[in-house]
């Protein structure tokens, strides 16, 4: 039978990434507030990693758990066995993050990802995972795989240690994050012979087909249960349009696949109390907000107005994110619109390029910083009016959440968690958190924008938008109970094979 939820679950979520020890991008973060938020249910929620060695183990000093872990590479080669080691860190609220030790593959490396044999590196991890299961005293009760990096887990559970006592008993949860990212290879680009479907065994360390393998795709083949990170991301990804070549294996998955729309921090990003901004402040006290929007643009050199329309964007400068979009729309916005515009985030230098030429041409308008910075994002969220998300696809999203936890109101498209989180303003209703635009066309945006700062300029509509925005309730405790729902639907589901 399921265990009952009040009796507490034992749950091993596997990654690549995990904050605070290595954070690259919104799976980092996942992986240290989900554990969090389902500790606090009463479950036991652990999180194994690789151990990186940009770890501050000075910081977070680690200890042995399990020596001299074995990983048989591969069928052609029995004898090339690789020894591992798992280490642990305990948090001071209890929390266990375990490490999956290797010199060759993770500690001699610079960067988490990019890496010609970085297949190699995750097949390595879910091998040295569930070799540590099998040694370990602590058992879980389900096993969480997050995107293609961990997806070899329920592929290897059910072909390789499908006889294995311990291992054959634990269902798995496959967890899609972004369902783009599926390997070490473009799927548009690989022949059918090349494809590999996903039923042949999992090749060698040492095979050159090894960087071939589809690790989002054994993911969803295998699992007991999939999930993904928004309800509007799990039934898009069922269509072409974004099932990235894998509709057809959702589809007939269907029954078995869910989503649960991720959460923030709460704790961490309260204006009351972050220390980032120039003032604190709550939805009773928004004239302190001001204080925030002065420093915002002494930050990033703008003409200091605290009556200015600002507009932010966050996150990374690539045409995922919309920047196709900005780019069509934004100098013709500047020509017509008494506003301000932030950028903040890593990538494309083509649109980095445009930036800063139009950055030239319009002086104390626009201000750009293009690497990410955590205090930065934080001054933006506290000081900007708006926050423009116009991203072509979005599985989940956290920057949307983020500003309206701060009163930045966003501005986004209907898709993905986007759709999830931020409802359309109706001021005939009172009803609405931001800005919404269907189509991924230069002209919804520009609709959706000018909405925005038409509606600025009142200000007493604008106060009950924004303090409609700051008190919806994005904390993990809520998708963290809908996520003990999925394990025990999980262990039902394993039980009855």
């Amino acid at each position: 039978m399921p265990k009952d939820s009040k009796s507490g679950l034992k749950i091993l979520f596997v990654a690549s990434e995990a904050a605070p020890f290595v954070k690259v991008g919104g799976l980092g973060e996942v992986m240290s507030a989900l554990p969090k938020a389902l500790r606090e249910l009463g479950h036991d929620a652990r999180v194994i990693s690789p151990k990186y060695g940009t770890i501050d183990i000075e910081k977070y000093p680690l200890e042995t758990e399990v020596n001299n872990i074995k990983v048989v590479s591969g069928d052609k080669d029995p004898l090339g066995i690789l020894i591992s080691n798992v280490l642990r860190y305990i948090d001071s609220s209890g929390g266990v993050n375990y490490f999956l030790e290797n010199m060759e593959y993770y500690e001699k490396r610079a960067n988490v990802y990019g890496y010609a044999d970085d297949a190699v590196r995750w097949v390595l991890l879910a091998k040295g995972t569930l070799e540590f299961i099998r040694q370990s005293k602590w058992k879980p009760d389900v096993i969480v795989a997050s995107d293609w990096q961990s997806g070899f887990i329920p592929n290897l559970i059910h072909t390789d240690y499908k006889d294995d006592p311990i291992l054959s008993k634990i269902p798995i949860v496959f967890s899609i994050h972004n369902l783009k990212h599926q390997g070490m290879f473009d799927p548009k680009f690989v022949t059918e012979m090349e494809f590999y479907s996903g039923q042949a065994p999992i090749t060698d360390f040492f095979d050159p087909r090894t960087q071939k393998l589809n690790g989002m795709r054994r993911g969803i083949m295998y699992a007991d249960v999939v999930n993904t990170v928004s309800p509007t991301y799990a039934r898009e990804i069922l269509t072409e349009e974004f099932g990235d070549g894998l509709d057809k294996l959702l589809n007939e998955r269907k029954s078995r696949l869910f989503g649960i729309l991720n959460g923030i921090d709460t704790e961490s990003l309260n204006p009351e109390k972050d220390k980032d901004l120039a003032a604190n402040y709550s939805p009773k006290s928004l004239d302190k907000r001001q204080e925030n929007k002065i420093a915002l643009q002494k930050q990033f050199g703008l003409k200091d107005d605290k009556d200015v329309f600002v507009v932010g964007m966050v996150g990374r400068v690539t045409e995922q994110k919309g920047f196709d979009l900005v780019t069509q729309i934004l100098g013709s916005l500047m020509d017509n619109i008494n506003f301000q515009f932030i950028v903040l985030g890593e990538g494309d230098t083509g649109y980095r390029l445009y930036l800063e030429e139009l950055k030239n041409k319009h002086t104390g308008r626009i201000g750009t910083h293009f690497s990410f910075d955590h205090r930065l994002a934080r001054m933006i969220c506290g000081g900007a009016d708006a926050m423009l998300v116009p991203s072509r696809f979005e599985p989940s999203g956290l920057v949307q959440m983020e500003a309206m936890r701060y009163g930045c109101i966003p501005i986004v498209r209907k898709v993905g968690g986007l759709a999830d989180s931020v409802t359309d303003l109706s001021p005939e209703k009172e009803e609405g958190t931001g800005f919404v635009f269907e189509k991924y066309d230069p002209f919804s945006l520009t609709i959706a924008t000018i909405r925005a700062a038409e509606l600025y300029r009142n200000k007493k509509e604008w106060e009950k938008l924004v303090k409609r925005a700051m008190t919806e309730d994005f904390s993990w405790a809520k998708s963290a109970k809908e996520y003990v729902k999925l394990f025990e639907m999980a262990l039902r589901f394993h039980q009855e094979k």
